[in-house]
């Protein structure tokens, strides 16, 4: 498999971008929560008890549920910062193409009337059809 094979040529996985280590090490994912402590793995055998399976199963819902609205949120608090990014990127291209955008803006007016133009006719043409 592609990991098999990355791993026999000594490849880092922290430095393959579709890797988990990678996406944890770039802060895309969510390493530090405390849901992750009850997916670990406990080697102690238990006998069965159908209470206990019950409510492991219940606690095994209620923490999926728990880790994916946090996961959610985490996501949103990553995208907020985008946001913040692209918004003074766009702000930099309008600075410096001002004079694309200025035209358009001033013709903005008569651009707005001949759209009323067409409406207004499109509508008459389509009443016409109607009667």
């Amino acid at each position: 498999s592609k990991c098999h094979r990355n791993f026999n040529r000594k490849r880092n996985p922290r430095k393959l971008k579709w890797t988990k280590a990678f996406r944890k090490n770039a802060g895309k994912e969510m390493t530090v929560d405390s849901t992750y402590e009850f997916e670990k793995r406990r080697n102690r055998p238990i006998k069965y008890n159908r209470d206990t399976m019950e409510s492991t199963l219940k606690a095994m819902k209620k923490v999926s549920e728990i880790q994916s609205k946090r996961q959610g949120l985490f996501f949103k608090m990553r995208m907020k910062a985008v946001k913040a990014i692209n918004r003074e990127t766009m702000k930099a291209d309008i600075k410096n193409g001002i004079e694309l955008i200025a035209p358009a803006a001033a013709n903005r007016e008569v651009a707005i009337a001949n759209a009323v133009k067409k409406i207004a006719s499109r509508s008459k043409v389509t009443e016409d059809k109607m009667e």
